[in-house]
């Protein structure tokens, strides 16, 4: 009997100071929130709600919404009906299946892109995984495995983290699915794409990539979706989609929080 009491006693005072704990935490959180109230991502404008844009850049955003190429994600003016795809994709299908993007890159996707991947702010992939979200909402029901674009280990250290896989984390956070960093290794250090035309994008990529080498038995017939911050000229999800695919993945997607629209807009 005593030992029933004095375990009694220990579950509630464990169950006391959580509650004291949890009051502490929202209270930390309150403060926090008087100290550096939630701005807009884009502008920095004060707002009511944390991870948000203000009503001027939301309007500036331009999300990719149906109809849009079902394979490389492009929207079109108009509906051009079921199952068209775009000039690009008959041209040069790509390796993956198909590719989504939250937004077409622009001045807000590309502000909160750069503050995201140089400016050390990584609490903004919360704000574009929610947006990411949506966008591959067809991907989801199959539960696949979230693969991040990786970073060259020299790079990675100068930067001190991954966009790509802080993007992918956040939406592991909101779907329930598994990171894993590890399928695909960029074994060659390559210089930035930014300023290389689309040719020199491929060129620069080209064998950057290996897939996991028991990647096969690590998959176990799941598909994979590549996730990356800005989909430019696909350069970079090529190559990854191609070394993936040469180590046994059999349908991989992808999935960027922006995606340049233009052909010629080549500045990211």
């Amino acid at each position: 009997m005593c030992l029933m009491e004095i375990g009694g006693g220990e579950v509630k005072g464990r169950s006391a100071l959580t509650r004291l704990g949890q009051g502490f935490g929202r209270l930390g959180l309150a403060l926090l929130a008087q100290l550096y109230p939630p701005v807009c991502v884009s502008c920095g404008q004060p707002l009511v709600k944390a991870d948000s844009l203000c009503a001027a850049c939301f309007a500036d955003l331009r999300q990719i919404k149906a109809p849009f190429c079902p394979v490389l994600g492009l929207p079109f003016d108009s509906d051009p009906g079921p199952d068209s795809l775009s000039a690009e994709a008959i041209a040069d299908p790509p390796p993956f299946a198909r590719a989504r993007a939250a937004g077409a890159y622009g001045n807000v996707a590309g502000t909160i892109v750069s503050r995201l991947k140089y400016g050390d702010h990584p609490e903004l992939a919360r704000f574009c995984a929610q947006l990411m979200l949506g966008a591959g909402a067809e991907f989801w029901g199959a539960r696949p495995v979230l693969v991040p674009i990786p970073l060259h280990r020299q790079r990675l250290r100068f930067r001190r983290y991954n966009q790509s896989m802080i993007l992918a984390q956040e939406l592991a956070r909101l779907t329930g699915l598994e990171v894993a960093p590890h399928f695909v290794r960029r074994h060659r250090k390559t210089r930035q794409q930014v300023g290389l035309s689309g040719d020199g994008r491929q060129r620069n990529v080209q064998g950057t990539f290996s897939a996991h080498p028991l990647l096969l038995e690590k998959l176990k017939g799941r598909r994979v979706v590549l996730i990356d911050d800005v989909y430019t000229t696909g350069a970079t999800v090529k190559a990854a989609t191609r070394a993936l695919k040469r180590g046994g993945a059999e349908h991989v997607d992808v999935l960027s929080f922006a995606r340049v629209v233009i052909a010629g807009e080549l500045t990211i």
